[in-house]
């Protein structure tokens, strides 16, 4: 009666499970998200050493599966339970596909002899992976477990990176390791995998235009992450004195610090926007460079502010995405390998005209952005209680240092941070979920950047409607001894459900209210540190604590329903 209490130790060495654990590990994968199964195989990885991160919610996990690939540079791995536990997964891998992040799913399936037979969570796995991942399988020969988790790495990794996903039958994972029949010594476990360079003629074409240009932009998307292409970027602009813009997802991609900057021009141009005085760089270019970007909706505030007549040259990995909504000169490749060879193309050209031109740009961007400050100056120093978040920003402005990395919910916390955060080095990550948007992402998508990054301080922005999906993860921080800094946005109210209805529809529905919770009070009693900010001078001290304190800290700041970014659409008139 007593066996499922005992624990005599392993009884399954050198298994298909251990086979899968020392393929990753070869690849330089030396960790996982995941909940315990598929058993045999995470029982074999921690054998071998590798480390689980357990999450509470496969949503949650899978989050933090991407964010660490976000910023590690290598492919991250998930594992999940057969059933329920899978379909949690869809939601995040649908995010990664959208913005291009390799994570590999191994998903425990029923055994090979119980399919279709109405087994204990069977379920059409393939079915359901199929719509969100680049690449999925069912392993079912132990002969080909090794050939098939490379296959699974390398369509994670290479091209447009993505989510994938590997289905494991358990019984399959029992069975005694079997080598591949062909020797794979190559390591993989990195993204991009391959640089493939974009024509060089039309590369040159490309570098002919933006010289001749009389008003040339840059627009860089989250492609530029990716990539790793943000020095390259900034080392082209810089020589052809060319401003840089970014979407949403590619802020970071420059210094905004630095001259050429408009720093982030999307969907954000009403009264307080950061790059309100700036969007004429946009709307007046004659020609328009987009790199790793997907010309989305929220991108380009719904395809109204990129000029209609402009010559646009686009450079990206995926061919489909070049010229999806403007007719371009097709550069497909890596971005950074893309930029280096424009560059050396550059400096072999006459630029004397576009070096001439460069101190009235700079001249224009110190005003527009000096417009911005005096604009925004009463919300972003404003004494009023309850708090408005652009207050929360300028207090983490001040206090932001170029190693550290900031995570955003989807929504109105991405743009919070977007407009009014300062990227103060080309490269610096602001990790927001923009792929998909989901709400509740922004926590466990800062857990994921702390589990793989030492660097810096990792703060994390959310408000109180997305944050109820995931409460349960700071658990996880205290139990997985990861720290972040979590800024609560409290005000209440589901902010851009209720403010957006108001602006369609003249009413908001009943459900964008909220009863009052102690979000500090549940941070403690999860074992974490929790403290509530009633007054605006309050925040930097209480930050400056989270941030020599050893654990993770929630910082419930209680805000004002009646504040919200500066979207475009919500004020036409001003624009």
């Amino acid at each position: 009666m007593t066996k499922p209490l005992r624990t005599p130790g392993l009884n399954k060495h050198d298994t298909i499970g251990h086979t899968v654990a020392r393929t990753l590990k070869k690849h330089g994968i030396t960790q996982f998200f995941g909940q315990s199964l598929p058993s045999m195989f995470v029982l074999a990885a921690e054998e071998l050493g590798l480390k689980q991160i357990a999450y509470r919610t496969e949503n949650a996990g899978g989050c933090m599966a991407d964010a660490a690939a976000r910023v590690s540079g290598k492919p991250s791995v998930i594992t999940a339970q057969n059933g329920p536990a899978a379909a949690l997964l869809v939601a995040p891998l649908a995010e990664a596909l959208k913005a291009s992040i390799p994570i590999i799913a191994l998903v425990q399936d029923v055994a090979r002899d119980q399919t279709d037979k109405n087994a204990f969570q069977d379920l059409d796995h393939m079915g359901l992976f199929k719509p969100v991942t680049k690449w999925v399988r069912r392993v079912d020969v132990a002969s080909r477990v090794e050939d098939y988790v490379e296959q699974a790495i390398i369509a994670a990794c290479s091209g447009r990176p993505g989510p994938v996903a590997l289905m494991l039958p358990a019984d399959l994972l029992n069975e005694p390791a079997m080598p591949s029949s062909m020797p794979r010594p190559s390591s993989l476990g990195f993204f991009p995998l391959d640089r493939p360079t974009p024509d060089v003629q039309a590369l040159e074409q490309a570098v002919d235009l933006l010289v001749s240009a009389k008003a040339p932009v840059i627009i860089a998307g989250g492609g530029v992450h990716i990539s790793g292409a943000a020095e390259a970027l900034s080392l082209f602009a810089d020589a052809l004195s060319i401003p840089v813009g970014t979407t949403n997802m590619g802020k970071g991609a420059v210094d905004e610090t630095s001259e050429l900057s408009l720093g982030v021009i999307a969907n954000c141009m009403g009264p307080n926007g950061s790059g309100r005085h700036l969007k004429d760089f946009v709307t007046e270019a004659d020609v328009v460079f987009l790199i790793g970007n997907r010309t989305n909706q929220n991108g380009t505030d719904s395809w109204t502010l990129y000029p209609r007549n402009a010559q646009y040259i686009h450079l990206d990995i995926d061919g489909q995405e070049v010229g999806r909504n403007y007719d371009a000169l097709r550069l497909v490749g890596d971005a950074k390998r893309g930029l280096e060879v424009m560059l050396k193309i550059a400096m072999h050209k006459q630029i004397s005209a576009r070096s001439a031109q460069r101190a009235a740009i700079v001249g224009r961007i110190v005003s527009g952005k000096k417009k911005h400050l005096e604009e925004s100056a009463s919300v972003r120093l404003s004494a009023e209680t309850p708090i408005r978040p652009e207050r929360i920003m300028q207090e983490l402005n001040a206090l932001l240092a170029p190693q550290d990395t900031v995570v955003a919910d989807a929504s109105y916390s991405t743009l919070w941070v977007t407009n009014y955060l300062t990227a103060r080095k080309a490269g610096q990550r602001f990790i927001t979920p923009r792929g998909l948007a989901g709400l509740g992402w922004g926590m466990p998508m800062a857990m994921g950047v702390r589990a793989v990054q030492e660097a810096g301080h990792v703060f994390c922005l959310v408000g109180d409607g997305g944050f109820g999906h995931v409460w349960s993860e700071m658990e996880t921080c205290r139990r997985m001894g990861i720290k972040v800094i979590v800024l609560l946005i409290n005000n209440g109210i589901l902010g851009y459900q209720k403010h957006a209805e108001n602006v369609k529809f003249g009413a908001h529905t009943s459900a964008v209210h909220f009863a009052s919770v102690d979000h500090a009070a549940i941070a403690r009693a999860c074992g974490i540190h929790g403290q509530r900010v009633t007054l605006p001078d309050e925040i930097a001290p209480a930050l400056k604590n989270a941030m020599t304190a050893e654990s993770a800290t929630l910082i419930e700041v209680m805000c004002t329903e009646n504040a919200f970014p500066p979207i475009t659409f919500y004020t036409p008139e001003a624009n």
